[in-house]
């Protein structure tokens, strides 16, 4: 039986909400990049890095008294991998709704990318798609695309674009053939300009393309920064500078949790000039009024 996704995370008790979360490895044991990678990756970030599944991220976030949106990154057409299911990360999340919200990946090359949105919409009521340009091997700006980010903004669910640099197949000859180029937040000024109402995550500091995502969210109000795959310690000043004056209620907190946790990006950011009187805003508020948690406040409506 088919339970459909309804949040159930009480705000008042709830200390921050992490936009960044991936799921690993599914119940199954099987891993959502294939082994050359995953040991590329390992040996990129000098860790053997953990995969704890859903339920056990759901309690990792519990403890800590913080909400995680998770989700996965369906690459099977570059990458000839089979995906982990998004049914089972938005029923994963139904089942632990106090402190998880499910975002569905869909390969944007499959013929069949619209109706699976539709379906994990209605049917599993995710609240977002997960993209990742580099690994998933498209240019979001192509119109090709179009009729999938017509979905999600019909729907009203949101849309979080990896940009910049990425650890994935960094090492591997020829970067094992990934475009670090399509993953350059400046293509996705396109889509915001296209779908005005589609709320866009920008995914990371966008090295090195930094001022260029800036101009984006200056420009484009449905845009939004998530601050996660850093160490705070090395955000760039301009992107400190922003989050700290213009684009304040438009910054939003992630990890990119389990390559980076958030102990470790909550220790590393009282190392930064990030202003104590942004961080609510930060850690929480600005998610809650993107997710559809809180209620927007009118006079600063995506701001």
């Amino acid at each position: 039986m088919t339970v459909r996704y309804e949040p159930a995370i009480d705000l008042a008790q709830t200390t921050a909400i992490d936009v960044h979360v991936h799921i690993e490895v599914d119940a199954h044991g099987h891993a959502s990049l294939p082994p050359d990678l995953v040991e590329a990756a390992a040996a990129y970030f000098s860790a053997d890095i953990g995969r704890p599944d859903l339920d056990a991220i759901a309690d990792h976030y519990r403890a800590r008294r913080m909400a995680a949106v998770v989700f996965t990154v369906d690459s099977e057409t570059n990458l000839g991998h089979p995906p982990l299911s998004n049914e089972e990360i938005a029923q994963g999340a139904a089942r632990n709704n106090d402190v998880l919200i499910p975002f569905a990946s869909v390969d944007p090359n499959r013929e069949d990318a619209v109706p699976r949105a539709h379906r994990l919409i209605d049917e599993h009521g995710v609240r977002g798609f997960k993209f990742h340009p580099t690994v998933q091997g498209f240019d979001p700006s192509d119109e090709r695309f179009f009729p999938l980010y017509e979905v999600l903004e019909d729907a009203g669910v949101v849309a979080l674009f990896h940009t910049g640099q990425t650890g994935i197949g960094a090492g591997m000859p020829g970067g094992r053939g990934l475009r670090l180029a399509l993953s350059n937040p400046m293509l996705l000024d396109e889509v915001a300009a296209r779908f005005g109402r589609l709320q866009i995550i920008m995914a990371h500091p966008s090295v090195p393309w930094q001022d260029e995502a800036l101009s984006v969210a200056t420009h484009k109000h449905n845009t939004w920064i998530d601050l996660s795959g850093w160490s705070p310690k090395y955000f760039p000043e301009s992107l400190v500078r922003a989050a700290n004056s213009y684009l304040t209620r438009r910054i939003l907190f992630g990890s990119d949790f389990p390559l980076l946790t958030p102990d470790r990006w909550l220790r590393d950011v009282e190392r930064t000039s990030l202003k104590q009187e942004v961080m609510p805003g930060i850690l929480k508020d600005n998610a809650a009024r993107l997710l559809g948690l809180a209620a927007e406040d009118g006079a600063h409506a995506q701001q």
